[in-house]
């Protein structure tokens, strides 16, 4: 199984939802690592890590969590950081 990082941003009405809570549920009942965090320009960024179909099926379930609020999601691939243990919610 390949390890990889990604950096996700989630364009909508995606802050004052509960959208960081969810993340965070769900990036952990996939076993990943990274953060997500609330960005100044009223977008969340999500850095991911672990196995590629773990990273796919957690960013469908949260699209599928937020479909009335995701407008646009910008992935991009991005290098593993060994810093992440775990998966936190940062602010």
């Amino acid at each position: 199984m390949s390890q990889t990082a990604k950096k996700i941003i989630f364009i909508g009405r995606v802050q004052g939802v509960g959208f960081r809570f969810m993340a965070f549920s769900i990036a952990n009942r996939h076993q990943l690592t990274g953060q997500v965090r609330n960005l100044p320009n009223n977008t969340v960024e999500m850095i991911i890590q672990g196995n590629t179909d773990d990273i796919d099926n957690c960013i469908q379930d949260i699209r599928e969590s937020f479909e009335d609020y995701v407008t646009e999601t910008e992935i991009e691939e991005i290098p593993l950081n060994p810093q992440y243990k775990d998966f936190k919610i940062t602010f």
